[in-house]
């Protein structure tokens, strides 16, 4: 039977966590440290308006590449500015979409950026009277003056960000603890307990914003699960988490992750991952239909399943014994893949942590994945972790 702890077992400090099982994941440390204070919102509803703002005053349309003109400003001869047919003035590229239009041309942006403007402009002109697709989609935005947000291909299938932000708020209303899905709390190293009670400021947000993407990141850490005993005889506390991105100017695909968490760190690193899940939808001609039939429903059900599936695979991971002797070991993880030293480090990882040796097909997932953290490497750490997670998922 599934347990979840109740508000009732939570203290002061918060919920004792073992983070030294599971994956490692930095994605939400890489945005929280790349994120200026003008890109942190503190709340879904602050979020939304803002990305849904600046999507009332922009407008896409399909446009000849050939009818677009560039032309260097006469008053800034290092601004370039293009005019677009049907447009009431000329309008001006970010840095995003100018190197999206150097792309789209073949143009080496690095490049054509260190040219003067004028040059750059017989350049990119030239690129445009002679491009293959002849249609390009233009993303405009009046913000004071006109411009040019994205520049894409005619197929480009576009995924607003405030849709995204929407279909959050569906089912975490506004992110601060109106619903069980908030911005996550913070893990007390002296204690080793991850406190869900932490106030809602610039430094502690997980939800972001740019001129050129969304991100956010929302767990229920006030109603932990626990899912088996610790050596020590504590319960092994999880709690539900996921994480969700888009770009509605072509920046990056649309994305949602969910997972099992047992602790977010101050540097928003997620520690004791388990059972991680992606789902990624790039912004082709039928995006906006694969968002409204996959991505939203996924996260719906994501957000109001039961967490019994992933306590039932646990538990079976814990009773499926696989080794009784050293021979056993070896001869299991040898024909895994794994080489011989990499078996020993597994094992060794295993009594390490665990205070015996592994005998269970949880013990060996446990000691996969502490191998893989200690992977510089992406690519191995990946690697060693899909490992881990096909071993898990073959004992229920």
């Amino acid at each position: 039977m599934t347990t979840i702890i109740s508000n009732s077992r939570s203290t002061a400090n918060g919920f004792k966590v073992d983070i030294s099982r599971g994956e490692r994941i930095g994605r939400v440390s890489s945005e929280w440290f790349s994120r200026p204070d003008d890109e942190r919102y503190l709340s879904l509803s602050e979020l939304h308006h803002a990305v849904k703002s600046r999507a009332d005053r922009a407008h896409a349309r399909t446009v000849e590449s050939s009818a677009i003109r560039v032309e260097a400003t006469r008053n800034n001869a290092e601004r370039l500015e293009l005019v677009v047919p049907g447009g009431r003035e000329p309008i001006a590229p970010t840095h995003w979409s100018y190197g999206q239009l150097c792309s789209l041309v073949g143009a080496p942006a690095a490049y054509m950026r260190q040219l003067p403007a004028p040059l750059a402009a017989i350049n990119l002109q030239h690129g445009l009277l002679n491009h293959r697709a002849e249609l390009v989609k233009t993303l405009e935005m009046d913000n004071g003056r006109v411009e040019l947000r994205a520049v894409t291909g005619p197929e480009y299938g576009r995924i607003w960000d405030h849709e995204l932000v929407s279909a959050v708020m569906n089912i975490a209303g506004n992110g601060t603890g109106d619903t069980m899905w908030k911005v996550p709390g913070v893990l007390d190293w002296a204690t080793m307990t991850h406190n869900p009670f932490v106030d809602i400021t610039k430094d502690t947000t997980t939800l972001y914003a740019s001129d050129r993407d969304v991100f956010l990141f929302l767990v229920d850490d006030t109603h932990p699960i626990e899912a088996g005993r610790l050596p020590n005889g504590e319960p092994d506390l999880y709690f539900r988490g996921f994480y969700a991105w888009n770009s509605e100017v072509g920046s990056k695909t649309l994305g949602i992750a969910s997972f099992y968490l047992r602790a977010v760190c101050a540097n928003r690193n997620l520690w004791g991952v388990e059972d991680f899940e992606e789902i990624n939808i790039r912004h082709s001609k039928f995006a906006s239909q694969r968002f409204a039939y996959e991505a939203a429903p996924a996260l719906n059900s994501f957000a109001n399943s039961s967490p019994a599936p992933f306590v039932a695979g646990i538990r079976a991971a814990r009773e499926r014994i696989v080794a009784r002797n050293d021979e056993d070991r070896q001869t299991f993880l040898r024909r895994r893949g794994f080489s011989k030293a990499e078996t020993g480090k597994i094992i060794d990882a295993v009594l390490s942590e665990e205070g015996h040796p592994p005998e269970s097909v949880f013990d060996f997932v446990q000691g996969i994945t502490s191998l893989a953290r200690g992977k510089p490497h992406q690519d191995t750490r990946l690697e060693l972790e899909g490992k881990a997670k096909k071993l898990l998922e073959s004992a229920a």
